[in-house]
C-alpha cells in the first residue's frame, strides 16, 4: 500500500499535528529526575539512509577527525520493501521482523560498522522503531512473508491493540497510544511478550557495540511501556554504562515533552521551529533567551535544525538554503542549549522519495563527491563549527550583541567566541570578548594545519576586543583550540 509523505511523516515523527505554538513557557507542572547528558563531547549526526560500509567509511575518513560524537542510524531490522513507491524512504519505519537485514546491509556489515566507528571514536546511535510494525502485507527485506498482525516468529495478532484504526482525534491521549498512525499496526507495549521481545532485539544491538537509541513515536507509547523496555536493556560493552536514550515527542496540548523525561532526554521539536524562523526571516537576535522559550531544560533536550521529517513537512531550513542554513546549524553548535543533532542526508524533489538505489531496491553506497548525497556534514562552517562545540562544552553564554535584527556575537566565557552576519551586506566594527590575547583562526573559514591557519586569522588584543569585517551571510567563530603562535 502507497502512504503518503504526510501521513508517513505522522508515522515516523509520531503525530500529523502541529505542535504548540513556538515561545510557549515551560510547563507548570513537576519536573521529572534529570538523565544525563549524552555521553560524547561531539554532536550527534544522523546519517539518514546511510548504508553501513559508507558510514563505516565516514566515520574513519572524517567523522572521528572532525570531533563528531555520534551518529545516528536508520533502523537496522528487515522492513517492509515497497518498489510500486520506487523504494520510498519510509519503507524502512515499517518493520517486518527484528533480523538484521534491511537494504543497508546484513547483520555482518551493521557489526563492522559498529566496531568501526567505536574504533573512531564515534559512538552509534540506532533509531529504534518500536511502537508498531508494517501496514500491510508482502515480503520483508529478509525475505519475511507476512501479512497485518501475523509477523511468523515475531508477532500474532494478540500482540496488537484492539483499535484496529487510524487516530482521529489527538486530544484523546488514549486513541494516540492505543490507535494506528496511518495504518500501521500497533504494537501492545504493555504486553511482557511484546517487551521481552524488543527487549531482546535492542539487546542483540548493545551486545554489539551500539551506545543508544532514538526512540521513534514516542508520545504514541505511554512513558511507562518506553521506561520498561529501554530501562530493562544490558549495559555497553567495555564501558559499564547503560545506553543512551532520546525520545521523539512532538508536544502539543495533549502531550508534553516532560512526561518522557524520566526515560531520557527528549527532542525539542519548538527549538527547530524557532531557530530555524529566525534565521529563514533573518532575526535571530530574538534568540538571546531561546531557552526560555523552550519547554524542556538544556540538559534534557536533543535539538535540531532540521531532520527527515522536517525537511519534507516542514523545510523552514534545509541544505537548500545555502549559507543561511549553514549559519542557523552554526548557531546550535555554539549556543549553549540541548544536545546538538544535525543531519546528513540525500537530495530529493519527490518528498516521498527513497535514497539512491540500486535496481533490486538495496540502497547504493553514499559518497559525497556524488551530488545525490548532499553531506550536510562535511560543508566548511558546519564542519569547523563541530571543533568550536567541543572547545566551549560546558562553558555559559556571555558577551552578547545584537543590532536587534539579523547581526548577532556572543562568547562562550573564555573558551569561544561566534559573530553572525545574517544580513545582506558586510559588517564592520568590533567585538569586546572574554578570550585571551592572541592570534586565532577562524573555524568558519579553515582550520589549524602546520601551525597555522587555512582560512582567515583574528588578532585578539590584550583587553579581549578584535576589530573584523564579516561579509554577507557568514560569520567568524574563534576558540581556545584553534589559537595558534
Amino acid at each position: 500500500m502507497r502512504l503518503s509523505v504526510l501521513a508517513l511523516a505522522a508515522a515516523v515523527v509520531g503525530t500529523a499535528v502541529v505542535p504548540a505554538a513556538f515561545g510557549q513557557q515551560r510547563a507548570a507542572e513537576p519536573p521529572a529526575p534529570a538523565p544525563a547528558s549524552a555521553p560524547v563531547d561531539g554532536p550527534i549526526v544522523q546519517m539518514f539512509q546511510w548504508p553501513w560500509d559508507s558510514v563505516a567509511r565516514e566515520c574513519t575518513d572524517f567523522l572521528g577527525p572532525k570531533g563528531y560524537g555520534a551518529v545516528q542510524v536508520s533502523p537496522p531490522q528487515e522492513h517492509v520493501v515497497l518498489p510500486d513507491t520506487g523504494y520510498s524512504w519510509y519503507q524502512d519505519y515499517q518493520p517486518v521482523s527484528y533480523q538484521l537485514q534491511s537494504r543497508r546491509g546484513d547483520r555482518e556489515q551493521f557489526a563492522a560498522m559498529v566496531r568501526t566507528c567505536n574504533d573512531a571514536g564515534v559512538q552509534i546511535y540506532v533509531d529504534a522503531v518500536v511502537n508498531h510494525m508494517s501496514a500491510g502485507s508482502g515480503t520483508g527485506s529478509g525475505g519475511t512473508e507476512h501479512q497485518k498482525y501475523d509477523y511468523p516468529g515475531t508477532y500474532a495478532d494478540q500482540d496488537f491493540h484492539d483499535c484496529r484504526r487510524d487516530i482521529s482525534n489527538y486530544e484523546d491521549k488514549w486513541e494516540v497510544r492505543n490507535c494506528e498512525l496511518v495504518g500501521l499496526s500497533d504494537l501492545k507495549t504493555e504486553s511482557d511478550y511484546v517487551r521481552s521481545t524488543q527487549i531482546d532485539y535492542l539487546n542483540e544491538l548493545v551486545g554489539l557495540g551500539v551506545s543508544g537509541f532514538r526512540v521513534d513515536g514516542s508520545k504514541h507509547m505511554p512513558p511507562e511501556d518506553i521506561g520498561a523496555i529501554f530501562g530493562a536493556l544490558n549495559t555497553v560493552p567495555g564501558t559499564g554504562e547503560k545506553p543512551y536514550v532520546f525520545q521523539e515527542v512532538i508536544a502539543d496540548s495533549t502531550t508534553t515533552a516532560g512526561e518522557y523525561t524520566g526515560n531520557g532526554d527528549v527532542t525539542e521539536f519548538a527549538y527547530h521551529g524557532r531557530v530555524s524562523e529566525a534565521f529563514a526571516n533573518g532575526s535571530p537576535a530574538d534568540l538571546r533567551s531561546l531557552p526560555d522559550s523552550m519547554s524542556l531544560p538544556g540538559d534534557q533536550a536533543v535539538v535540531f535544525i532540521d531532520n527527515h521529517d522536517t525537511q519534507r513537512s516542514e523545510p523552514t531550513l534545509t541544505y537548500e538554503d545555502g549559507a543561511v542554513y549553514d549559519l542557523g546549524v552554526a548557531f546550535e553548535l555554539a549556543y549553549p542549549y540541548g544536545t546538538p543533532k544535525l543531519i546528513s542526508s540525500f537530495a530529493f524533489d519527490d518528498s516521498d522519495a527513497g535514497p539512491p538505489t540500486e535496481a533490486d531496491g538495496t540502497t547504493k553506497p553514499a559518497s559525497c563527491p556524488d551530488a545525490a548525497w548532499v553531506c550536510e556534514h562535511r560543508r566548511p562552517v558546519i564542519a569547523g563549527m563541530v571543533g568550536f562545540h567541543n572547545a566551549v562544552a560546558g562553558t555559559g553564554l556571555t558577551d552578547w550583541w545584537d543590532d536587534g535584527g539579523g547581526r548577532i556575537a556572543f562568547g562562550r566565557e573564555d573558551r569561544g567566541y561566534v559573530v553572525i552576519n545574517r544580513e545582506g551586506t558586510e559588517m564592520d566594527r568590533s567585538y569586546q570578548t572574554s578570550l585571551p590575547a592572541g592570534t586565532y583562526c577562524d573555524v568558519m573559514t579553515g582550520e589549524v594545519s602546520g601551525g597555522g591557519c587555512t582560512g582567515r586569522t583574528v588578532e585578539v588584543g590584550g583587553n579581549g576586543w578584535f576589530s573584523a569585517t564579516v561579509p554577507a551571510n557568514s560569520g567568524i567563530a574563534l576558540h581556545a583550540a584553534a589559537k595558534i603562535g
